[in-house]
């Protein structure tokens, strides 16, 4: 019996599972209250992706030894691999009970809470784990993503620092399989398209299936089927499918989630913040709206409804929500950068180059905000000052368009109209339609004497946008 076992064990060792399994079978047809064979085979299972088969057996090694943490634990990363957090979440609570000073199991409780998008209670586990274990690497580097979505960029840094001075490797892109697969069974969708666009390049167009091959799928949809009613699970995907762009998608999952619980808040928030992507203004209005009226404390609603209110041309009532979005959380690098766009539109220059100070500060590689910070310098007659801002623009984002066109006005404010013609002719490379880069660099081209060139320029700029000389 201990043979089979023991080869079993060896067997496992060496990655061939399915072997296990045959030997772990055989001790239990020797002795059926055999409570490691149970829990030896129901890890086998797990690693071959056999969930329910390993949740089976666990719930027999428990029945057997209903005092078994290690069973409880698994158990509960066997429940989680197929979606069903809350039921991890309790498995892990029982193991808790059972030993409180096992760093792992509170390791895999913040895993759970974390793909519930319960961050406050990822970040008190991870807190436990690593007290427990002060050389828990992939603890600090999580703790570090779930305190970034709560706004605590200098945490997060502080987090992510040590992370990488325990392990290196998270820090190597070469590594990046294992850091995706580590964030996808952490946070799920929401976070590792994110992490994989900012820290790896993906590109946003194509993201899903350059991903498919690199990370195990989320299984929302594994949980939907086993619980149709799972307010949370359309909610989570919701917000996955809009971070992969499918707006369509996410707006059909929040519609479901309102449905099974009218009140629920984020749920409209998430909903408006996808309306606003398809363009939907008045319908993320009303969204954002309602989710404010549910839950007053709701940042995202305010900066969403900011957004549409801008589009709409209400830069007051704008500012008001971007306002009300900062004093929520005032580490919400998204809405110092909003807020500072609509004070540069209400003739504020200062305050938006304030507000993009701040948002750099939080974020110092945002290209976006030295671009626009850029704009309002050079709306003062900083045009030396906005020449930096967007050079800075240029190295974290070198294909937007705009950056270029933006750097070309600047440049022929100083009098340097070829250095001008060089980033209006880079705009329109990145961007051949581009009518105000063709426009700007007609105009140049007039006042350096070329005038078949800016004829040719100002010819094409209207083909591209008939309104251009009226604006």
């Amino acid at each position: 019996m201990d043979a089979y076992t023991n080869r079993g064990v060896a067997k496992s060792n060496l990655g061939d599972h399915r072997g296990a399994i045959a030997d772990y079978d055989k001790t239990i047809a020797l002795k059926p209250d055999y409570v490691d064979a149970y829990y030896n085979r129901g890890s086998a299972k797990q690693k071959l992706g056999d969930y329910e088969g390993a949740i089976a057996d666990y719930s027999l090694a428990i029945k057997l030894n209903p005092e078994d943490a290690g069973a409880y634990n698994n158990r509960g990363s066997a429940k989680r691999d197929l979606g069903d957090r809350d039921g991890a979440i309790a498995d892990y609570d029982r193991a808790i009970e059972i030993n409180p000073n096992s760093a792992e199991v509170y390791y895999n409780r913040g895993l759970a809470k974390g793909g519930l998008g319960d961050y406050h209670g990822t970040i008190a586990d991870y807190d436990r784990a690593i007290e427990l274990k002060p050389d828990y690497a992939d603890s600090y580097f999580l703790r570090g993503l779930a305190k970034s979505a709560l706004g605590d960029e200098q945490g997060a840094r502080e987090d992510r620092a040590r992370a990488i001075e325990l392990d290196p490797t998270l820090n190597d892109r070469s590594s990046k399989k294992r850091i995706l697969k580590l964030i996808a069974v952490a946070f799920g969708a929401i976070f590792i398209i994110s992490f994989a666009i900012k820290e790896f390049g993906y590109e946003q167009e194509n993201i899903e299936t350059e991903l498919d091959d690199q990370v195990p799928k989320t299984n929302y949809s594994r949980a939907i089927e086993l619980n149709p009613d799972d307010v949370e699970t359309y909610y989570n995907r919701g917000v996955a499918k809009f971070t992969l762009g499918d707006y369509d998608g996410a707006i059909a999952d929040c519609d479901r989630a309102i449905k099974l619980k009218p009140d629920y808040a984020e749920a409209y928030g998430c909903r408006g913040g996808a309306k606003y992507k398809l363009d939907d203004i008045h319908g993320t209005i009303a969204d954002s709206s309602q989710a404010i009226e549910l839950n007053p404390d709701l940042a995202e609603a305010y900066n969403n409804r900011g957004l549409a209110k801008s589009n709409l041309g209400d830069h007051s009532g704008a500012k008001a929500d971007f306002d009300r979005a900062i004093e929520l959380k005032p580490d919400n690098v998204a809405a110092y950068y909003n807020r500072g766009d609509v004070k540069r539109r209400l003739g504020d220059l200062r305050g938006a180059i304030a507000d993009h100070d701040r948002a750099i500060e939080l974020k110092p590689d945002f290209a976006d905000a030295y671009n626009n910070r850029g704009v309002a310098k050079d709306g003062l007659g900083d045009h030396y000052g906005a020449i930096v801002d967007f050079d800075k623009a240029i190295r974290f984002n070198p294909k937007n368009a705009a950056i270029y066109n933006n750097r070309g006005v600047a440049k022929g404010g100083l009098g340097d109209h070829y250095g001008a013609i060089a980033d209006y002719s880079r705009a329109i490379e990145l961007k051949p339609d581009y009518a105000s880069a063709y426009y700007n660099r007609g105009i140049t081209k007039r006042g350096l004497g070329d005038y078949e060139g800016a004829k040719a320029d100002r010819k094409r700029a209207i083909e591209l946008d008939p309104e251009i000389e009226d604006r």
